[in-house]
Formats: C-alpha cells, sequence, structure tokens
C-alpha cells in the first residue's frame, strides 16, 4: 500500500513528525469520537507505533494520506484487521479542514482496488458508528451496502457497511 498514488494524493506510512498532528486529533472529542475516544498524548504515540507495526506485520494498515500539490497531511486511510478485529476494514478520517474535499472517496477507491488485486480480499467493510453520518455517505458513494449492526468489540454499536464489488 505504500507508494500507492492517485492524481491528487499519496499514501505513506506514518513518520514521526506526524505525531503533533495526530495527537492534536486524537485529543479533540469531536474528531476522536468515532475513532475510539479521545486519546491521551502517550495513547496517541502508541496508536502512531501501532499503525506503522500493523503495516510491517500485515502489509497493510492506516496509512497516512498527503495531498501531492501542497505535500501536506489530511488524513488516514486504510485497511485494519487485527486478530480480535472481526474481519477486513476499511477506515478513513480527514483533518476537519479537508472535508467536503473528495480526498476520501478518491483515495478509497484506490484502497478497495488493492485489496481486491493485490490483497485478494474477497470484501472489505467498514464499521461506522451509527451516528457518522459522513462516514456512511463516503462508505454509500464507496458502493458498500448496509449489512448489519454489531457490537465491535469494546467500541459500542456499530454498522457494518460491506464492499463486494
Amino acid at each position: 500500500m505504500i507508494g500507492l498514488e492517485i492524481e491528487r494524493l499519496s499514501f505513506r506510512l506514518w513518520k514521526e513528525s506526524d505525531f503533533e498532528i495526530l495527537a492534536n486529533y486524537f485529543s479533540r472529542p469531536e474528531y476522536a469520537k468515532y475513532l475510539g475516544g479521545v486519546r491521551s498524548p502517550e495513547e496517541s504515540w502508541r496508536v502512531l507505533c501501532t499503525y506503522i507495526g500493523n503495516y510491517h506485520l500485515k502489509g497493510y494498515s492506516y496509512l497516512a494520506l498527503e495531498e501531492k500539490k501542497s505535500n501536506k497531511f489530511i488524513g488516514s486511510i486504510g485497511i485494519w484487521n487485527s486478530d480480535p478485529w472481526p474481519e477486513p476494514e476499511l477506515g478513513y478520517w480527514l483533518l476537519p479542514e479537508n472535508t467536503g474535499s473528495g480526498f476520501i472517496t478518491e483515495a478509497g477507491i484506490k484502497v478497495l482496488e488493492f485489496a481486491k488485486q493485490k490483497l485478494h480480499l474477497g470484501s472489505l467493510v467498514s464499521y461506522i458508528d451509527p451516528t457518522n453520518a459522513p462516514s456512511i455517505k463516503v462508505a454509500l458513494r464507496l458502493g458498500a451496502h448496509y449489512e448489519k449492526n454489531i457490537e465491535l468489540l469494546d467500541f459500542g454499536v456499530h454498522c457494518i457497511y460491506r464492499y463486494t464489488k
């Protein structure tokens, strides 16, 4: 997944210099509520290291997403499937100033293509908090369909949106 590119975006592994942005994002309840909740700087550091480590163990993870034009970090997208996770998930989020840009839809198309062609995954899901309307809209734009609600580990009730194409 590292090195994937599309017209406006590039996908890359997280860097230590991303920590401040990530820690700030996870410190804000209005953003972090859909990603497991507010985290301390130490917990954010561990999230950053987990994303990097998962990539080295599995060959995929949530990656940093960068706008090519500005070389600025804009958010994250990727595939997650730790051992306790029910099945491979397409996950995504953007810094607030980048919402409404179409970036996640463009990046999501590329990740879905990668998952099918390179990882040979039959399907992916997105686990979405039922109150997260923007993420639900993205999943639907990417061709997902609502399947059911589940209790997602210790994250509470989440809707399963399945990508089958």
